[in-house]
């Protein structure tokens, strides 16, 4: 059974950090491309960021340019999202997913990826 189990949300003020973990099994890791999606109610599910391990291969929504980081640690077959300089209209619930075979670019969906984790809820007070 494939099991994607995000951790690391919370609430935060404007201007601080959360580093948010994907712990995945149940799958070849180095296998599948990861991406972070957040979602707030009423509106669509939003891509953040993706990565191709194997490759460096990275990509940031512009909204989070320059302040969030995607990594990973495929000997933990864990992937990490880690956020600074948080802002109110980062509030959303997060989410990781795997996609196979392996891409990430600007134009992923959601309907692209495989399998997701539950989602954890990142608040940021202003």
């Amino acid at each position: 059974e494939v099991q994607l189990v995000e951790s690391g949300g919370g609430l935060v003020q404007a201007g601080g950090s959360l580093t948010l973990s994907c712990e995945v099994s149940g799958l070849i890791f180095d296998d599948y491309s990861i991406g972070w999606f957040r979602q707030v109610p009423g509106k669509e599910r939003e891509g953040v960021s993706c990565m191709v391990s194997s490759t460096s291969t990275t990509y940031y929504a512009d909204s989070v340019e320059g302040r969030f980081t995607i990594s990973s640690d495929n000997a933990k077959n864990t992937a990490y999202l880690q956020m600074t300089s948080l802002k109110p209209e980062d509030t959303a619930v997060y989410y990781c997913a795997a996609r196979f075979p392996k891409y990430c670019s600007g134009d992923d969906y959601p309907r692209d990826y495989d399998y997701w984790g539950q989602g954890t809820q990142v608040t940021v007070s202003s």
